[in-house]
């Protein structure tokens, strides 16, 4: 495996210190902490060159905050000079971790994201029905066999140990100095646990990536799963044998809890017959076309009851109700919901 060295300089430089400003501040330009930030931006750039190049720089306190769309999370969020400093992090190292990353991890990543995901979950469901050929006549849900391993790991982010992640990191970064700056990020942000990463941080997407890179390894080589793939800390695995994907989740929470010190969800890790909708990044997924999962079509129109409410009530401009709603259709319309989607629209008339 090819190592780095001499990359503590290259995130320092302001070049790259200004290219991690930018892309910070991007869809963002009009909030409060960003136009504070930019009155004063020279300084403020070569404030944050000097700590870091003088190993002063140390992040201020998380703020946070609680969202529910639809699941309930709790969310931290850095000050935006933080912001500015996972940027320059990640653009430096995140090119010498991509090399590495198998073809089926979808979370983060240029050219993946959740719609390529769950294509490719429909690949897999067509090829595992059909002995590893594709099934191209199957005329309703019936036809398809099968099993699939949906399974999802335990408080992932708040359990991801930081001594592992740094040893992981080590394999490929040489610069101890890099690995310095990544600990006091990790040991702020926990409040100086042994473990843990807020979700809200672009330095812990990456992280996590990192870190179930090893399960990724583990199963395609290691368990050689074929039809495998993963999207941040879910994880399906597709196979014609229901025993042997029993056999795969026992084997996978023994190498999580032994080399990664995390754990599967039990509740959550189960195996399913493909024949019936499968719930995956907010779908249901069927064999010829998929649904947005009822709990968000339920959260949605109730949304939209209230927003009925509160606009009456001049509590809410139309501007912010239609960016919820364009949101919500953006997310619909890969699914079949053209009768939803008309439905809905003629509700908002």
């Amino acid at each position: 495996m090819k190592t780095y060295d001499n990359l503590y300089e290259k995130i320092c430089a302001m070049d790259n210190i200004k290219s991690a400003y930018r892309k910070a501040r991007k869809g963002k330009s009009k909030k409060w902490y960003v136009i504070k930030f930019e009155e004063n931006l020279n300084n403020e750039l070569l404030q944050l060159k000097y700590e870091l190049e003088k190993k002063t720089y140390k992040p201020k306190s998380l703020k946070r905050f609680i969202i529910r769309d639809p699941k309930t999370r709790v969310i931290h969020a850095s000050a935006f000079r933080d912001r500015v400093v996972h940027h320059a992090i990640c653009n430096i190292t995140e090119p010498l971790f991509e090399e590495l990353f198998i073809y089926d991890s979808y979370a983060n990543r240029k050219g993946k994201g959740s719609l390529a995901a769950i294509n490719r979950f429909h690949y897999f469901q067509r090829k595992v029905s059909n002995n590893g050929r594709l099934v191209k006549n199957a005329k309703d849900n019936n036809m398809i066999t099968g099993y699939v391993l949906k399974a999802d790991i335990k408080h992932y982010f708040d359990t991801v140990n930081h001594d592992v992640l740094i040893n992981i990191l080590r394999k490929k970064i040489k610069d101890e100095k890099v690995l310095f700056l990544i600990q006091i990020i990790l040991d702020e942000n926990s409040n100086y646990s042994d473990k843990g990463m807020p979700i809200g941080n672009l330095t812990s997407q990456f992280f996590a990536n990192v870190y179930l890179n090893e399960l990724d390894y583990f199963v395609k080589y290691k368990l050689r799963a074929k039809c495998y793939l993963r999207y941040v800390d879910d994880f399906v695995i597709l196979d014609k044998n229901k025993e042997m994907l029993l056999h795969h989740r026992e084997s996978i929470n023994d190498f999580l809890k032994s080399k990664l010190k995390i754990e599967l969800h039990e509740e959550k890790s189960q195996v399913y017959p493909l024949h019936r909708g499968i719930g995956l990044l907010g779908y249901r997924m069927f064999y010829y076309y998929r649904l947005p999962v009822k709990k968000n079509i339920r959260t949605f129109k109730n949304k939209l009851s209230n927003f009925d409410v509160i606009y009456r009530n001049n509590e809410i401009s139309r501007e912010k109700i239609m960016e919820s709603v364009d949101g919500w259709f953006a997310y619909a319309k890969w699914a079949n919901t053209y009768k939803l989607r008309k439905e809905l629209t003629n509700k908002l008339a």
